[in-house]
This record gives C-alpha cells, sequence and structure tokens, in this order.
C-alpha cells in the first residue's frame, strides 16, 4: 500500500508541476494567476464539502469489518458519499451566489471564473468521499489515480481541445474545463468503486447511524479543513495585496514545492487507516514501531528531495514562463515549514485515528489562526516572501504541537530524532 501509494504520488506531483507548467506557458502569468485561485477556492471548500467523510472511512471501515457489522458498514458507504455530494450541492450554490453579490467589490476579472468553478465543488466532495473509502480497503490505485492522475490529465486534454476549437486560452476556459474533467472522472471513480465493494461487501440491510458518524466526523472535517487552509491561505491572501501575475508566481512555487511535500501526504495517506487497525487491535507496541517507520519514511526523503530541489529551483520555475524565477525565495522559506511538518510524520492521522481528533482539530485551529495573523502582518510588509514566511512559521508551531500532543496522549514518539539525540533529552 505504501509503495504503491509513493509511486502514485511521485506520479501525480510531476504531472501536477508539468500540468501547472502548460497552463502558465497556454494562458500567461496574469490568466494563470486568476485560475490558480479559482481552483484553490475548489481545494479548500471541497475539503470542507466532504463534511469528514473522506477521513472517517479509515476509522469506520476497518472497525465495522473487523467486527463484521456488516449492516452499519453498507449504511455508511452510501450515507458518506450521498451526504458529501448533498453538501457540494448546496456550499456550490452558496458560493455562486456570494461572488455575484460581491461583484462590486472584487475585481472584475475574477467575477466569472470563481462563479462557474464552483459548479466542480459537488464531484470534487464526492471524489474526496470515494478517496478515503478506497484507500480503507487498501486499494491506491482507486483511491488516488483519479485524483492525481486522471484528473489533471483530463483537465489538460479538455483545455488543449477548447483552446483548439477556438476558445480563448484564459482562466474561464481553464474553469470550464476543470469542471467538466472533476465530473467526468468522479463518475468513473464511483462505478469502479462501487463494481469492486459489489465483492467485497454483499448486500444486505443499511443500519444509518449519520448522527453517530458525523460526531465523530466533523472534528476530523476541522482537522482536514484547517490543514487545506493553511497549506492554502497563503495563494488566497497573496491575492488581496498582489496582482494575479504575482498571485501565479507564488502558486508557482507552492506547486514546485508540491515536489517534496508529497511524502508527508502519501505516508499520511498509507498509515491512517493502518493506525486504526494497530488501535483497535490494542498492539501498542506495535503502533509505536509503525510510527517510527512512518516517521523515518516522511522526513529522510523529504529531506533529500528538498535539498535537490534548491539545486534546479530556478531551472524549474524558469519552465512557467518569464519572471518566474522570482518565486525561488519563495521555496527555500517554504521548505523551513515542509521539513519541520515531515520531521514528526503524519502525526495529525495518528491523533486522528486514535480518537484525538479534537485536539488535533484544535492545534490546526490555532495554527491557522497564527497563520492569518502572520500573513496579515507580513504580507503588507515584505510581500511574497512575507507570506511564505507566515506559512512556515505557523507549520513549525504545528508539528511542534502535535508531536507533544501524541506523546502526552499516546506515549509514542513521533518527531523522527530520539529524544536522546537532543540537548537534555531522554527516550520517553
Amino acid at each position: 500500500m505504501a509503495l504503491s501509494t509513493f509511486a502514485i504520488r511521485i506520479a501525480g506531483a510531476v504531472l501536477a508541476f508539468l500540468s501547472q507548467i502548460l497552463l502558465a506557458r497556454l494562458m500567461g502569468a496574469h490568466e494563470y494567476g486568476i485560475y490558480s485561485l479559482a481552483w484553490t477556492w475548489i481545494i479548500v471548500l471541497g475539503i470542507f464539502a466532504c463534511i469528514g467523510f473522506s477521513s472517517s472511512p479509515n476509522r469506520f471501515i476497518p472497525e465495522y469489518t473487523q467486527n463484521g457489522d456488516l449492516a452499519r458498514l453498507r449504511g455508511f458507504l452510501k450515507a458518506s458519499r450521498l451526504s458529501a455530494l448533498i453538501t457540494g450541492f448546496l456550499l456550490a450554490a452558496l458560493g455562486m451566489v456570494t461572488v455575484q453579490l460581491l461583484s462590486p467589490v472584487i475585481e472584475p476579472y475574477y467575477v466569472w471564473p470563481l462563479t462557474i468553478i464552483f459548479l466542480a465543488l459537488p464531484l470534487f466532495a464526492l471524489g474526496g468521499v470515494q478517496d478515503g473509502i478506497a484507500r480503507s480497503y487498501d486499494w491506491p490505485s482507486l483511491a488516488m489515480l483519479p485524483t492525481y492522475i486522471w484528473r489533471p490529465l483530463a483537465i489538460i486534454a479538455l483545455i488543449l481541445a477548447l483552446i483548439f476549437a477556438g476558445k480563448p486560452a484564459n482562466a474561464l476556459t481553464a474553469a470550464a474545463a476543470a469542471i467538466a474533467a472533476t465530473w467526468v472522472v468522479a463518475f468513473y471513480q464511483l462505478f469502479m468503486l462501487n463494481k469492486r465493494l459489489g465483492v467485497e461487501v454483499s448486500p444486505g440491510p443499511r443500519k444509518i447511524e449519520l448522527n453517530d458518524w458525523l460526531a465523530i466526523s466533523l472534528p476530523m472535517l476541522l482537522v482536514e479543513g484547517f490543514l487545506q487552509l493553511i497549506t492554502s491561505a497563503d495563494v488566497i491572501m497573496v491575492s488581496f495585496w498582489h496582482s494575479p501575475e504575482e498571485v501565479g508566481v507564488y502558486f508557482a512555487a507552492s506547486k514546485t514545492l508540491a515536489l517534496v511535500h508529497f511524502v508527508y501526504f502519501a505516508v499520511r495517506a498509507a498509515s491512517a487507516h493502518r493506525f486504526s487497525k494497530f488501535i483497535h487491535s490494542d498492539d501498542r507496541e506495535g503502533l509505536a514501531a509503525y510510527v517510527r517507520q512512518a516517521s523515518f519514511w516522511t522526513f529522510w526523503p523529504s529531506l533529500a528531495a528538498g535539498l535537490g530541489l534548491l539545486l534546479i529551483g530556478p531551472l524549474l520555475l524558469s519552465l512557467f514562463g518569464k519572471g518566474f524565477e522570482a518565486g525561488y525565495p519563495l521555496i527555500a522559506v517554504l521548505l523551513i515549514g515542509v521539513l519541520a511538518r515531515a520531521s514528526v510524520g503524519p502525526a495529525d492521522a495518528l491523533l486522528t485515528m486514535s480518537g484525538h481528533q479534537k485536539s488535533c482539530a484544535k492545534i490546526y485551529a490555532a495554527t491557522f489562526a497564527i497563520n492569518v495573523m502572520l500573513n496579515i502582518l507580513l504580507i503588507p510588509w515584505l510581500g511574497l516572501t512575507g507570506a511564505a514566511l507566515a506559512t512556515s512559521l505557523s507549520i513549525i508551531f504545528e508539528a511542534a504541537s502535535l508531536a507533544t500532543t501524541a506523546h502526552r496522549k499516546l506515549q509514542v514518539r513521533t518527531f523522527v530524532l530520539p529524544w536522546r539525540a537532543l540537548p537534555g533529552g531522554s527516550r520517553p
């Protein structure tokens, strides 16, 4: 599972990077910056539209499978996807109305790309829940290929087709292509997932316990939502003070850094449901050993990839087009935060799967608040570098808080270095 996840995330990170280069080249920095901001909103709101059901399958499916509780399992598989789809439609409608109402105070070039991009939200949310279900069954290809391979390829193919058909190479055309690609890929994943579940889960009665599921899923939503906000808030807030061209430069730098950050997300995706299995079987020794492995395979590959990226960063940014090399210092600053998060491994997933999702949510809420305050203080003063510094400083706080909380509540060490290697430290 871990190796398959790594392979897909490597391919996905490279594909995402290449697709962003192509988009920047096709549209130019101005239109690329507009589209980048619009799609960032979908990524952020897509997490919230899942209402926690993108993470809670890793908690409920192993539990119901191990206990042979097929009625609840069938009910969860149906209710989780339907709930996310309905929430996605409601948020999409609210988002479109809000953008139109605020159009007098929004720059005109943002209005229609931001309005129509919300049409992608319902199926984006459905895909997020289906990813979680597929990961819970150790189906990494079905979980990740649609999101990280098929959808980016479909977006590029549709943009090229629209341009070839005579449509302008602008943010509105890219948004239309993203909507169509999201819908097609989500329905393909739905068909394939139902086909596999038909073999795995026998037909029978369903037991729906939506209130109980939401009680656990919503704190997980806060974890996922605040994590995504921490990752994306800088791009959104840069747009408050800077032009679309500068938004495009910042987005290109963050996407280049994704070539490193994918390691953390790959290990996190592969680990969450395994943490749940160790916890439900009360295997504390096995859990501690697996946490050490997860931290090791998160930090050291991230460090190696980060050092390599610093060497070739200017070359990679130059591929986006003229002026994008200005984003190189941002990569160096953002890398500090990426390595801080990698140093404690998927500690957030560990806390969430062990029933401490509320503690994790509080940490992420505090981190997000710090991030926003630092962005407000530093962007007007230091510009794009201020946004990058705000993000890295807030993530350092996040990593330290997660490691401390995991050690206090679970007596598990998540920091990649042994305590005895630190001055004055000792092993727990």
